[in-house]
């Protein structure tokens, strides 16, 4: 009987070091764990601001070309104006015209 109870109790002791082993284990793992997490989201927020930084940059490069193509527009009408200023102001009387017919009709 005794030497059972001194099995048993050296089983529990054995059982207790293995807890605290699996425990100390477990807790080491939860430390990396938690490490790779935390340099993923690191490397996850850097992915994203360098997408953001690239999407600036397309952003400015296209309001670039609209602007340029705002400008030619614009300078290929004052050289309309210059070439034939009769035809332009009859056009742009002509639209008024139109504008205020329309504008007058939706009160009605």
């Amino acid at each position: 009987m005794s030497q059972a109870g001194g099995h048993v109790k050296q089983a529990a002791s054995d059982a207790g070091s293995a807890l605290r082993g699996a425990a100390s284990a477990a807790g080491e793992e939860l430390r990396v764990g938690k490490a790779n997490v935390k340099a993923d989201l690191a490397d996850g927020a850097l992915a994203g601001l360098a997408a953001a930084e690239n999407a600036g940059g397309a952003a400015r490069e296209q309001m670039d070309a609209l602007m340029d193509k705002g400008r030619d527009l614009v300078d290929s009408a004052a050289e309309l104006i210059r070439e034939r200023p009769l035809a332009s102001f009859g056009v742009a009387f002509a639209a008024g015209w139109i504008l205020a017919k329309l504008g007058r009709s939706g009160d009605k």
